[in-house]
């Protein structure tokens, strides 16, 4: 059976069209999977990729080259998930795309987490609670 073409309709089961670089889909390749850091420590879990060029809301215009991924977010959305709406800018935190090394089932850094913002909260538990337990500031003999 032949397909029939139709005038200004792109064809369905056409091959998509070309472009430099790896093209992923957030929800299916980055979104809630587990960052891990080069010494395969985990470091957080995608919540939010941010993007060049989208604008939010409108549609993007004919012959406009794909977004490109300039950061994975990370941060408390679990309540906004539940109950909707976006949580503020600045309760997000960003692991820069250049430190991505790999994207598979985990997603793996380049860089060591420890000197990433994402990570502040884990340090300061570490300094502030678990260090005034005792024997909590050196690992079990």
């Amino acid at each position: 059976m032949r397909r029939r073409r139709v005038e200004g309709v792109d064809d369905p089961l056409s091959p998509p069209e070309r472009y430099d670089g790896q093209v992923l889909e957030a929800q299916l390749h980055l979104l809630d999977r587990q960052v891990l850091d080069v010494d395969e420590v985990p470091v957080s879990v995608v919540d939010d990729v941010e993007l060049t060029d989208a604008p939010w809301g409108e549609p993007i215009p004919e012959g406009t080259p794909p977004p490109v991924i300039t950061a994975l977010l990370s941060g408390p959305v679990l309540g906004t998930r539940i109950f909707g709406g976006r949580p503020p800018a600045s309760r997000l935190h960003r692991v820069v795309w250049r430190h991505v090394s790999d994207v598979g089932t985990v997603i793996r850094l380049g860089v060591r987490g420890s000197g990433l913002d994402v990570t502040w909260t884990e340090r300061w538990l570490r300094d502030h609670v678990i260090a005034r337990i005792p024997g909590g500031r050196h690992d079990p003999d």
